[in-house]
């Protein structure tokens, strides 16, 4: 069974993050949905909640939209309230061992702007070593991000070109998701 805990903060506006959601909902594996932002729109996120829903999957999906080079604010906060220790780290911490840590992320702008001569300057590999590192330091496994370029309506994509992208992403995302059960 498969959590995605969903870091988006405006759902409603979303194309790609939402079909690649609906797509691994409507896949043949067996999700579970937390919207981060609908659950906790004042931030006061539930730990005990959150600790007890990753307790019931070994696979975890990360799913939200590359937002100034990390991820949203909801989900920093998540992490940070949620991955306490005892739970996640220290000498009695061990609760995530052996889970799978699964970053899926969308990246408003084209891929070439993410090298050392485009606009970023870093490609987005370089800016996921706080999710490796964190999957590390709770024993969990990591695993490669998924990610797409191309999702911002102001960067001159298409709706049609957004949402194609997106159900490719959550193909692929349902494909591992059968390896890994």
């Amino acid at each position: 069974m498969t959590l995605i805990i969903l870091g988006h903060p405006d759902w409603e506006k979303s194309l790609a993050n939402k079909e690649i959601v609906n797509g691994l909902v409507n896949s043949e594996a067996n999700v579970e949905v937390r919207n981060l932002q609908q659950l906790y729109p004042d931030f006061k996120i539930d730990i005990k909640k959150e600790q007890e829903a990753l307790l019931r999957h070994k696979n975890i999906v990360f799913q939200f939209p590359f937002y100034w080079y990390t991820m949203p604010a909801i989900l920093k906060h998540w992490f940070d309230l949620v991955l306490e220790y005892g739970f996640a780290y220290g000498s009695t911490g061990n609760k995530l061992r052996g889970k799978n840590f699964i970053p899926s992320f969308t990246v408003g702008s084209a891929e070439n702007e993410y090298k050392t001569l485009g606009e970023h300057h870093f490609r987005i590999p370089d800016f996921c070593k706080n999710l490796e590192q964190t999957a590390y330091y709770t024993q969990m496994n990591y695993i490669e991000p998924f990610y797409f370029h191309g999702t911002s309506l102001n960067a001159g994509y298409t709706k049609d070109e957004i949402r194609s992208k997106a159900k490719d992403q959550a193909g692929k995302l349902a494909e591992l998701l059968k390896t890994l059960e």
